[in-house]
């Protein structure tokens, strides 16, 4: 009776057990529970990175569901997460699907983060795609390529400071440097000299100054009055300027007219510049001009001026040649 009351009670231990691991483990898995009503989402995503089953599904920080499964879609090429939602929470399909993690170390889980929640919403078996998730390894790599990068540039820097020590700041070019402040300072002085001189100058000749400035005032005082009386002329007369000015137009309009006439062959004087017999006449006039000054120039004044003698009727009387007489006799 006592063993059977023993083995009842070591029973009764381990039921109890089981039940307490049962909770424990329904607890450890993140809230997971057989019973509870729920519908399922494929989720594609190009890497699970370090999401694991039965991982979270969140929706603003409130679990909604879990992973259930994850296996390699056909082309081989994605993902297929399976996503167990339970009943009483509706995604709508402009909602995103991202992977987060807990913290820096912790599990990675997925978010749904919803947008505008308009349209329509998943439904038992429908597909969704992801975000592809923060590659840590990948940030890594690129980190060490850049910390390289800035190696080799701290290297490069050293390098051109180690250059210019060499030259920059070596004892010739700091000595020049010396001089060169020397001369600055020595052109400051001078600087200062030249100032002092100039104010010197300036004191020495103040009444010399006063008086040119005096002068340049009256002058623009006159010249202000001249401009004023050159302003009342203008003014007093205007009408008579304003008359020259029409009678200067009335003239232009004039001789416009008369050169037009003129061109057109109207009038006496156009007539005597339009007729080609008026023309060769003048020609000829200009022809006997040229022809007479040339013979003023050649023969003088008298000799164009006297009546030319007449040609004579006879002819000449022949010359006898004689021989010549010996002058030695």
């Amino acid at each position: 009776m006592d063993k059977s009351r023993l083995e009842w009670k070591v029973g009764l231990f381990v039921f109890v057990g089981l039940v307490l691991a049962a909770g424990l483990l329904l607890q450890f898995s993140k809230g997971t529970t057989f019973f509870r009503p729920a519908y399922e989402i494929i989720l594609e995503a190009p890497t699970v990175s370090g999401l694991k089953p039965r991982a979270q599904v969140l929706m603003s920080g409130i679990q909604v569901g879990s992973v259930s499964a994850m296996q390699l879609a056909s082309d081989g090429k994605s993902i297929l997460i399976t996503l167990r939602i339970y009943q009483q929470y509706q995604i709508y399909k402009d909602a995103r699907f991202v992977f987060e993690q807990s913290g820096f170390l912790g599990d990675q889980y997925v978010a749904i983060l919803p947008t505008q929640n308009q349209g329509e919403v998943f439904r038992p078996g429908d597909r969704a795609a992801a975000e592809a998730p923060l590659d840590i390894q990948k940030i890594a790599r690129s980190a060490a390529g850049l910390l390289e990068h800035i190696d080799a540039a701290a290297t490069n820097i050293n390098h051109v400071l180690s250059d210019a020590r060499l030259t920059v700041l070596s004892a010739r070019a700091l000595t020049n440097l010396q001089t060169a402040f020397d001369n600055f300072h020595r052109v400051s002085e001078r600087s200062l000299e030249v100032v002092e001189n100039a104010g010197a100058l300036l004191d020495t000749n103040r009444p010399t100054v006063s008086a040119a400035l005096s002068n340049l005032l009256s002058f623009s005082d006159q010249a202000n009055e001249a401009a004023g009386d050159v302003r009342a002329l203008l003014a007093a007369n205007s009408s008579a300027i304003t008359t020259s000015l029409s009678n200067i137009q009335s003239s232009t309009d004039t001789l416009k007219a008369l050169l037009d006439n003129l061109k057109q062959g109207r009038g006496t004087v156009g007539k005597m510049l339009e007729s080609d017999e008026i023309a060769a006449n003048v020609s000829q006039v200009v022809s006997n001009l040229s022809i007479t000054t040339s013979n003023l120039n050649r023969l003088g004044l008298w000799a164009v001026l006297r009546k030319p003698r007449p040609a004579p009727t006879n002819p000449p009387a022949r010359a006898v040649l004689t021989a010549p007489k010996n002058p030695f006799p």
